[in-house]
């Protein structure tokens, strides 16, 4: 499907890349496994992150996490929620709950705060966030598809987001849940996408050029305003002469 995505109003929500997920040592991580293997989901995520940044969108990364005891969960009996509080999964403070190194936040990026739940929004200052930067495209990449991914995407959807699901950025607990969502489910509240035709989708911003200068800054040791013009993509261009003064 070909669209085009505005950077100045497209935010990528990168939910729970923590090394529970991701990792192997992460309590998880082994069930994920098939999965992010069979999509390609962390070669696919770090490069959609690294293609949001250098375009200038929005980026917003969306961790769970609890408390020692998970007291967050309560005393429920059944579900996923029962699990993660039974195996003391995501706890703060711990290398589990860390993001994976892959998917580090960096500069001015966001950390969602307070998401004890499976939707990004509830109890969380993720909309207040979108809508705080004019965002009306929200892309949507993480764990678990057909959990925190899904239950993210309906409450996106109905605040009226234009949504974006890349499903070979996602995991699961097996091929045939995230198969499933996606196929079954997904359609009614998102488009469904993948990482190639995000990545053809995004062109530069005036944004992306104050955050690639300053990646330049370091690789090249130097400050760009001693620099009379350097060449990059933006806008779209194979390449684009910028000038310092």
């Amino acid at each position: 499907m070909s669209f085009s995505l505005d950077p100045s109003k497209t935010a990528f929500v990168f939910i729970e890349f923590q090394n529970e997920f991701t990792t192997e040592g992460g309590k998880l991580h082994d069930a994920v496994k098939p999965s992010l293997e069979a999509f390609n989901t962390m070669i696919n995520a770090p490069m959609l992150l690294e293609k949001a940044r250098a375009s200038g969108c929005t980026v917003v990364h969306c961790p769970i996490e609890f408390e020692e005891g998970h007291e967050e969960i309560g005393d429920t009996e059944f579900g996923i929620l029962k699990d993660v509080k039974d195996g003391e999964a995501f706890t703060a403070g711990t290398w589990n709950a860390d993001f994976c190194d892959s998917m580090k936040p960096e500069g001015r990026e966001f950390i969602v705060k307070g998401k004890t739940g499976l939707c990004g929004f509830h109890s969380t200052n993720l909309d207040f966030i979108l809508r705080g930067n004019n965002v009306k495209h929200v892309v949507l990449c993480g764990f678990l598809a057909n959990c925190c991914v899904e239950s993210t995407m309906r409450t996106a959807y109905e605040n009226r987001y234009t949504v974006y699901t890349v499903k070979d950025a996602c995991g699961a607990t097996s091929i045939e849940e995230q198969e499933s969502c996606f196929e079954n489910n997904f359609a009614m509240f998102s488009i469904r996408t993948n990482t190639e035709e995000v990545m053809s989708s995004l062109k530069g911003s005036k944004k992306a050029v104050g955050q690639f200068r300053k990646k330049a800054s370091k690789a090249f040791g130097t400050e760009l305003e001693t620099m009379s013009t350097i060449s990059f993509n933006v806008d779209g261009n194979d390449t684009t002469e910028v000038q310092y003064a």
